[in-house]
């Protein structure tokens, strides 16, 4: 496990810098520049003096590779870079939306796994009767409706239909007020975790259905188990290795920021962050979010592989 993690941290290391040097070249890619977002038409106003001064003062007038290794030294140290427009370092702005995609992706997390899995291994008991039909149907819809139009929905009938208007920008902290927080997250999350849940449940009918057809679910029963144990204790327990990946990888996309959800709902995320940074030119800014965003993704890989081995021991890492 040791030479394992070794491996796979060295392999995170050129990771994180293979994507560095494509987000640093894509954010250059997207026409205009800090300038123009930041002045906006009074651009155009500038003498060729003034701008020359402008790009020498924000580092513009320097060669793109200059430019890199000097973001990339100084990432490396910690520091991301400075947002003109925010006024502040990148990497405590993004701390500080941090918590509410953290907060909103655990929320979802756990409304999809809470449906999912259930449903899963009911369907999968209850194979090919009303009961699996829509199991299915639900999965079906769950992976149809796109995130936009469910949460778009929501709002429409919460507004109309009921009188409750959505909290948009008035965001109450979890530890200001628990209860206006997850009132707040609830929606949010029920429009991410529906797609979600219906993935789980997919996923765990599938590896339920293997894992009943073997033959130590079989052995356990002819042994006079309880039907509740041969469940969840042999057949439940194997069939998750597959849910753990999906769980792993979807946990990893709704950390980088759950963008068309945040921006709906008004939610003060990384996400809503990141798409007034490219919108604003941002360079530093959405270079340090999508740096963070893939650590996220690399740390949660590296988890959910070790979580392989407490879930099944028959899994090693030896070789």
């Amino acid at each position: 496990m040791r030479q394992y993690l070794v491996r796979r941290i060295l392999a995170s290391i050129v990771t994180l810098f293979g994507i560095s040097i494509l987000v640093f070249g894509a954010i250059r890619m997207v026409p205009g520049d800090q300038i123009t977002a930041q002045l906006g038409t009074e651009a155009g106003m500038l003498s060729d003096e003034q701008r020359a001064a402008l790009e020498r003062y924000y580092g513009l007038d320097r060669p793109a590779v200059e430019q890199y290794f000097s973001w990339l030294t100084n990432a490396l140290q910690g520091n991301l870079g400075f947002s003109i427009r925010q006024g502040r370092e990148v990497l405590p702005l993004i701390l500080e939306r941090f918590p509410v995609t953290l907060q909103l992706a655990v929320f979802s997390i756990l409304i999809a796994l809470s449906i999912g899995i259930p449903f899963g291994v009911l369907s999968a008991l209850k194979r090919n009767t009303w009961i699996d039909l829509f199991g299915r149907i639900f999965s079906m819809l769950g992976l149809s409706i796109p995130n936009f139009l469910l949460g778009t929905v929501i709002i429409y009938v919460l507004s109309v239909w009921f009188g409750i208007l959505p909290n948009s920008g008035n965001y109450v902290d979890f530890f200001e007020d628990p209860l206006v927080n997850l009132q707040q997250l609830l929606f949010p999350a029920i429009t991410m975790g529906f797609s979600f849940a219906a993935s789980v449940m997919r996923m765990t009918r599938s590896a339920m259905l293997e894992v009943l057809n073997a033959e130590y679910i079989r052995t356990a029963r002819s042994k006079g188990l309880a039907e509740r144990n041969v469940i969840t204790r042999h057949a439940l327990r194997n069939a998750l290795i597959p849910v753990v990946t999906i769980i792993g990888v979807e946990f990893g996309y709704l950390l980088g920021g759950a963008f068309i959800t945040e921006q709906i709902f008004a939610l003060p995320g990384i996400g809503r962050l990141t798409i007034n940074a490219i919108n604003q030119r941002e360079y530093a800014l959405v270079q340090g979010v999508a740096l963070f965003i893939v650590f996220n993704f690399v740390v949660i890989n590296l988890l959910v592989d070790i979580i392989y081995s407490v879930i099944d021991p028959r899994v090693t890492y030896d070789r």
